[in-house]
């Protein structure tokens, strides 16, 4: 402890900062144990980022990803006696066809894991921008409940489709909309959606992110919100931690924050990946067997020098 399973570098993210060793060696600095790396996945050019347009074609994009491959374990060798890396990415979950796109790269690169991910519905970018989010609400017909419960549909095609062992900042729909600290409960139809998307999740042994990112885009709690995490607990979920950093200064930001929403759900323990070989209990990881989760206490944390 403390460690993260998403993470992302400038030097393969075009909206992200700094090389994915500079990335590595903060961690390291900080103390992390466990670090993963999960830049994206390249994506067809309709579903290219702004950033994306002037700098790349599919073919690049394709090649960037190959490059971050290679490095990612040409890193994970160079610092295994300072850090335990594992080498993964985010999934892009758009539209029907995403499942090939995934299943390919998956059978082309040997990784430790993935982040089931969408940031996009009705085949537009929900998280990148205002302007951009306001557009799928107006496909969904004007309205965030409405585009929430698109959200969560699309959401529920990926995780049948993929069963990601790690599922990303699962309520990030909440971002760039009107109310991003409104209580889902106040829509039925969403809620009825949510506990349906948690359940699936739990029957099927995914763990889902305690992501802080949430808190530095200026949002009160993490993704998911402690309402959700308190139904998940309820079916058994686990839970790990990530900082969804784009950068070195977002490399464990605002643990401590988590750590306090941690408690107010009432979690007693949260996972982390190791290696088959671990020495300790271990559970196993959806869709993979060469890796294992650890389980860690919370109690105690706050003495951890990383929180005090």
């Amino acid at each position: 402890m403390p460690f993260s399973h998403h993470s992302h570098s400038g030097e393969f993210c075009g909206h992200a900062v700094n090389t994915l060793e500079e990335v590595i060696l903060h961690a390291i600095k900080l103390g992390m144990t466990t670090f993963c790396m999960t830049e994206h996945i390249p994506r067809s050019r309709q579903d290219f980022y702004p950033e994306e347009e002037s700098k790349h074609d599919e073919a690049s994009l394709a090649k960037l990803f190959d490059s971050y491959y290679t490095e990612a374990r040409r890193l994970q060798k160079a610092y295994a006696d300072q850090i335990q890396l594992f080498v993964g990415f985010e999934s892009e979950w758009i539209r029907d066809s995403s499942v090939d796109q995934i299943r390919a790269l998956r059978a082309k690169y040997d990784v430790d894991l993935f982040v089931g991910s969408v940031h996009h519905v009705h085949g537009i970018p929900i998280d990148y921008d205002t302007p951009y989010y306001h557009k799928a609400r107006n496909v969904a017909g004007g309205k965030d409940e409405q585009l929430f419960a698109d959200y969560f549909d699309l959401q529920y095609q990926m995780l049948q489709q993929l069963k990601p062992p790690v599922v990303g900042h699962f309520d990030l729909i909440r971002l760039k909309s009107d109310d991003p600290e409104r209580s889902f409960k106040t829509w039925p139809d969403v809620w009825t959606k949510i506990e349906r998307n948690l359940k699936f999740i739990a029957g099927y042994g995914g763990v889902v992110e305690l992501n802080s990112s949430a808190l530095r885009k200026g949002m009160s709690e993490q993704y998911p919100q402690v309402e959700i995490c308190q139904t998940f607990l309820k079916m058994g979920g686990r839970f790990t931690f990530s900082d969804d950093s784009h950068g070195t200064d977002q490399v464990g930001a605002n643990y401590k924050r988590v750590l306090d929403a941690i408690r107010k759900a009432q979690i007693e323990s949260v996972v982390y990946l190791v290696p088959q070989d671990f020495a300790g209990a271990s559970e196993a990881v959806s869709g993979f067997n060469h890796v294992r989760w650890a389980r860690f206490g919370v109690d105690g944390l706050d003495d951890h020098k990383f929180f005090a």
